[in-house]
């Protein structure tokens, strides 16, 4: 994903953090079962549904394979950001901050899970792993650099002649320095690793509270219906 794509990305999950609690300022109770506010109900159960469409063809062999080979995996799951992004937002808008339901709150509190994972899965975790790959480069130069100083002081003493003067005590500071800051990563990494498992399971809770909130929907009546 390009820088542009990025700030897009990071904009949208921004706008979505400040209109979740909206609540604080503004309650619209008859908006959801308006005509606008149904017609953002639709579009973004439609954009819910479209989201779907990454997984299912990543994870199904014969789909991907024959996907794949028109549209890149890569372009896919920029979709699949977008459309969560866009489809979160536009729920919340046809919510009208009015957060007065256990189910409606659990929604929305479900789709702020499922935008987080996935911003650390997509984002975060890419980042530690730049990181790490960074920390690994250097702790590897670092001990080179001591072999061969080690080797050094190992001629230096077997011999007459002075040893070299080489700062050995600050490069074994500098290089427990790199293993506990590379500790520190890896670990967090492990941790924030178990990102999938929670954004699945998320996403498969708020698809059910998704049917539970169309069904009751339609039982209690659609007002903007004529």
């Amino acid at each position: 994903m390009s820088d542009k794509e990025r700030l897009i990305v990071l904009a949208l999950g921004t706008l979505l953090l400040f209109l979740a609690p909206g609540y604080l300022l503004h309650v619209a109770p008859r908006f959801p079962g308006s005509l606008a506010g149904g017609l953002l109900g639709i579009t973004a159960a439609s954009l819910m549904l479209l989201v779907l469409l990454y997984p299912a063809i990543k994870y199904v062999g014969w789909l991907r394979a024959w996907v794949t080979r028109h549209v890149p995996l890569g372009r896919l799951l920029s979709l699949h950001i977008y459309g969560g992004l866009l489809a979160a937002l536009i729920a919340i808008l046809h919510s009208g901050h009015n957060y007065r339901s256990v189910l409606g709150i659990a929604l929305v509190l479900d789709i702020l899970v499922i935008i987080g994972t996935g911003f650390v899965g997509r984002y975060y975790l890419g980042h530690l792993g730049a990181e790490v790959r960074q920390q690994q480069a250097l702790l590897g130069t670092l001990r080179s650099v001591y072999d061969r100083i080690a080797f050094r002081l190992g001629a230096a003493a077997g011999s007459t002649s002075t040893a070299p003067n080489v700062p050995i005590l600050s490069l074994v500071d500098a290089i427990a320095d790199v293993e506990y800051s590379l500790a520190m990563r890896e670990a967090a990494k492990r941790i924030a690793a178990r990102w999938t498992v929670i954004h699945i399971i998320a996403s498969i809770v708020f698809y059910g509270l998704l049917l539970l909130h169309i069904g009751s929907g339609i039982y209690y009546g659609l007002r903007w219906l004529p």
